[in-house]
């Protein structure tokens, strides 16, 4: 039977397997994690709205009434497209897996500009583990605040930095604003939460890009009515332990002092397509996507598919409904091959983009209809509710938005040493096995 491969099960793999639940083929999906992503809501994760298991559902059990899939966990880490054989490494054991037809969703992780150093102090939000180490800095600088002697010592402490005004760090900035006003109330007895500082930067001159001045503009009024400082033509060119360097014009530079740092600047394609390019020979474009034909195959070897964010076509953005479509495009195009129809090309259709600013208030952009407000707000609740996979996880959805949009309160609080400082300890442990793997070689050199 002909076999059909998925690398990644984001929202691009996700769509390509359910495309294929009826065709007479074997399906595998392979994904480092065993879960899959509604990477739209990680914010709420990060702000105690949603639990990580509202939005991340196990994909043996979405994909568990499609028969002819499989599931396999590991990170493909090699592939040869002669031999049409991929490498999976899960633990230290690495593994073959042959295939007929490949498609690779591997999707996009954060860009740091070429400063990869400042992930440490400012992490970014593409993964769980991402947005629990943001849940435990951002409720874990409120406890710390508490214990400081005097309202210099906690200053630091009450100021939450993000980088990037796109939909993405605009959320997390209204959502920290939602937060401190209205959730911990009453909640802290050495200052006032509502007294906190947020402050929202970015290089360019405006805020959400991809929207119409006119939305961008009522973004920005509902903010800065939630006390949002917003900062654009501010380029961070430094990071640490205590805040941030900022670039301001040619010439000024100013330093702010924020012990909870989040970034939410770029994203940069997954690894894998550089790998994908290397072996296929394929070209990448600047942000490291490889270059696609028409219906998304590689040109040299139509049996392999790159679709999502990894995904170079006609300057398509990197957009969860562009990932669901190539998915799909690259799923039924596998079909018609093997039914011996010609291959059509991808077409993308535009549904449209939303942005959340704070509760009951969002941005929508549909063609030339737009809408903000309330009922963009309520447009923003029907269409996520929609694309949330599974049942139980939009009544879990809706329970806790209910507690956080319509109360006070927040579930979703716990925090954990571990979740805050497992990427540092990740680090120090780098950089003691590169200065034991150094001296080995000077050592054995010196012999």
């Amino acid at each position: 039977m002909h076999r059909v491969v998925i690398i990644g099960c984001g929202f691009a793999g996700l769509f390509a397997a359910r495309a294929l639940r009826r065709a007479s083929v074997e399906v595998v999906v392979v994904d480092r994690t065993n879960h899959h992503l509604f990477q739209p809501l990680l914010y709420q994760v990060a702000t105690g709205v949603l639990s990580e298991g509202d939005i991340a559902p196990p994909i043996r059990d979405v994909l568990r009434r499609q028969h002819n899939t499989s599931v396999v966990l590991g990170e493909v880490v090699d592939l040869d497209v002669e031999a049409r054989e991929l490498t999976i490494e899960t633990l230290d054991h690495d593994r073959k897996l042959p295939y007929d037809s490949l498609i690779v969703a591997t999707g996009a992780s954060q860009s740091y500009f070429g400063h990869d150093e400042y992930a440490q102090y400012a992490p970014g939000m593409k993964t769980i583990d991402d947005a629990l180490e943001l849940r435990g800095r951002i409720f874990g600088a409120f406890e710390i605040a508490e214990l400081q002697p005097d309202a210099a010592a906690r200053e630091p402490w009450l100021t939450f930095a993000v980088v990037g005004a796109g939909p993405t760090g605009v959320e997390l900035a209204g959502q920290i604003a939602e937060l401190s006003h209205r959730a911990l109330k009453d909640n802290f007895r050495q200052f006032d939460p509502q007294n906190v500082r947020i402050i929202l930067l970015d290089a360019s001159d405006r805020m959400l890009p991809p929207y119409s001045e006119r939305l961008r503009r009522r973004a920005r009024k509902a903010l800065e009515g939630l006390g949002v400082e917003i900062r654009l033509g501010s380029q961070v060119v430094g990071v640490d332990e205590t805040g941030l360097d900022v670039a301001i014009g040619d010439s000024e530079t100013a330093r702010i002092e924020a012990r909870t740092k989040i970034w939410a600047a770029g994203v940069q394609a997954s690894a894998l397509g550089k790998v994908l390019a290397e072996r296929a020979g394929a070209t990448l474009d600047r942000a490291g996507r490889v270059q696609v034909e028409p219906d998304c195959s590689l040109r040299d070897h139509p049996e392999v598919f790159v679709v999502g964010d990894l995904m170079a076509l006609n300057g398509l953005p990197g957009l969860a409904e562009v990932a669901m479509q190539s998915g799909h495009h690259a799923a039924r195009t596998i079909v018609r091959r093997l039914g011996n129809l010609e291959p059509k090309p991808f077409r993308y259709i535009d549904l449209g983009t939303m942005a959340t600013i704070a509760r009951f208030r969002a941005v929508v952009s549909v063609g030339r209809l737009e809408f903000s407000g309330f009922i963009g707000w309520l447009m923003w609740l029907f269409v996520h509710l929609a694309f949330l996979t599974g049942f139980k996880n939009r009544f879990a959805a809706v329970a806790n938005w209910l507690v956080a949009f319509l109360g006070r309160g927040r579930r979703q609080r716990t925090i954990t040493k571990q979740q805050v400082f497992a990427r540092t300890s990740q680090v120090e442990l780098a950089q003691e096995t590169s200065l034991g793997t150094r001296r080995h070689l000077e050592a054995t050199r010196a012999s």
